[in-house]
């Protein structure tokens, strides 16, 4: 398989609330994704949403946002990545960068930005159409990356 773009998408509890969950494409194509442990100073806030998962889950299955943040630098440091909600996404990755005073090492981009044939609404269309044809959900940042790509490859490489 060609190198594919970086695609990225942050799964968070209710209105722009904690970062849970993360996924993001590999360059072979493979897609990593984890849940995130949740620091204890996000606890601390009113009205802290853990959408579908429990806080045990979190931190037992979870890792560290100081792991994910290692994790991403390694696979796509100085990159431009691309997300389906750029603004939630990126509120969710200067949470976690912001835990550790750090300043975040990639860009986010809309993901229809890829396809300059297309006209405004067919990425989207397209994206909504391949999420229901799969079966899968659109809140869940493995789903998410794994439409992302796969849209990718229909719709052929980027102009």
């Amino acid at each position: 398989m060609d190198e594919v773009p970086g695609f990225i998408a942050v799964e968070t509890g209710d209105d722009g609330g904690l970062p849970l969950a993360v996924a993001w494409t590999l360059r072979d194509g493979r897609i990593k994704h984890t849940l995130i442990q949740p620091d204890d100073d996000w606890l601390n806030e009113e009205l802290v949403s853990l959408g579908g998962y429990s806080l045990e889950e979190l931190n037992s299955i979870g890792v560290s946002p100081l792991d994910v943040i290692r994790e991403l630098e390694n696979d796509h440091f100085s990159e431009t990545l691309y997300t389906a909600g750029v603004g939630d996404d990126e509120a969710a990755l200067s949470r976690l960068f912001d835990t550790y005073g750090l300043d975040p090492f990639v860009e986010l981009a809309p993901a229809e930005t890829l396809y300059a044939a297309l006209d405004p609404g067919d990425w989207s269309r397209a994206r909504g159409e391949l999420f229901g044809e799969l079966g899968l959900e659109p809140l869940r940042p493995e789903h998410e990356v794994e439409v992302m790509l796969l849209l990718h490859q229909r719709l052929g490489l980027p102009d």
